[in-house]
C-alpha cells in the first residue's frame, strides 16, 4: 500500500523522542483552537512541554507530519489516577501508539450571537456539527471537514497495513475504554482513556467512514 499522497513534512525541533518502538494502537484527536497543521506543530515546538501527536491533519484534508510513525511523543497525558479508577495497573501507552490530531475547534457553546469556541469566536453554522444528543457535555462540534475525515481514512488503512494491525472501528471508543488502557490493539480517542476529554468528537460522517473500512 503507498503512503498518502498529501502527507507534508515540516521541521520539528525536538519535541517528541526519536526513538523507535513496536505500535498496536492509534489515537484520535482535535486541537481545540484555529490553527492548521503547519501552525499547530510550530506551537508545540514553541512551548517545550514534549506533547505533540506524529500528524495533524488541517482543515484542507493535508496530513503535516512532524516526526516518523514509529517514533512518539506525550499525547495521551494518563497518571496513575487514569488506571486506578479502572482498577488496572498503570501502562506507558504514548510509546506504542500513534496519535493523529485533527484541526477543529472541538466543543462550542450555542449563544445569542451564534456558535462560539471557548476563545470567543463565532462560528458560522456550515461548520457547525449538531449531534442527535450530547458527548462530554456538549451538543455543538466544530465539524470535522470530509477531506480531513478522508484523511483520517487514508492513514489508518496505510498504517493498518504497515504495522500489521486491527484498526477496524468498535462503538466503545467513545468512553473510557478498558481495552485502550490495557494497551490491546486497535483505534481509539482521547476519550477512551481520559473522561475530561472531548476528542475526537463521534462524528456522524467520520463513523461511517471508520465503518466502511471493515
Amino acid at each position: 500500500m503507498e503512503t498518502p499522497k498529501n502527507i507534508k513534512l515540516v521541521p520539528f525541533k525536538g519535541e517528541y523522542f526519536p526513538q523507535i518502538h513496536p505500535k498496536n494502537q492509534v489515537y484520535l484527536h482535535h486541537t481545540a483552537g484555529a490553527a492548521e497543521g503547519e501552525a499547530t506543530f510550530r506551537g508545540w515546538d514553541n512551548d517545550k512541554a514534549m506533547v505533540a501527536t506524529c500528524v495533524c491533519i488541517s482543515r484542507n484534508g493535508d496530513i503535516v507530519q512532524g516526526f516518523p510513525s514509529n517514533a512518539w511523543a506525550w499525547h495521551l497525558g494518563l497518571a496513575q489516577k487514569h488506571f486506578a479508577a479502572r482498577n488496572l495497573p498503570y501502562k506507558e501507552l504514548n510509546k506504542n501508539s500513534i496519535g493523529i490530531e485533527i484541526c477543529s475547534w472541538g466543543s462550542l457553546k450555542k449563544t445569542d450571537k451564534g456558535y462560539q469556541t471557548w476563545a470567543g469566536t463565532i462560528l458560522p453554522e456550515e461548520r457547525v456539527e449538531v449531534l442527535d444528543k450530547p458527548f462530554r457535555g456538549s451538543l455543538y462540534y466544530e465539524r470535522y471537514t470530509d477531506a480531513q475525515i478522508k484523511s483520517v481514512v487514508d492513514l489508518i488503512q496505510y498504517w493498518a497495513y504497515m504495522y500489521k494491525l486491527d484498526l477496524s472501528y468498535k462503538e466503545d471508543i467513545w468512553d473510557i475504554c478498558d481495552r485502550a488502557l490495557e494497551g490491546r490493539e486497535g483505534l481509539y480517542s482521547h476519550a477512551s482513556v481520559r473522561p475530561d476529554k472531548s476528542d475526537a468528537y463521534p462524528c456522524p460522517r467520520l463513523i461511517a467512514a471508520l465503518k466502511a473500512l471493515i
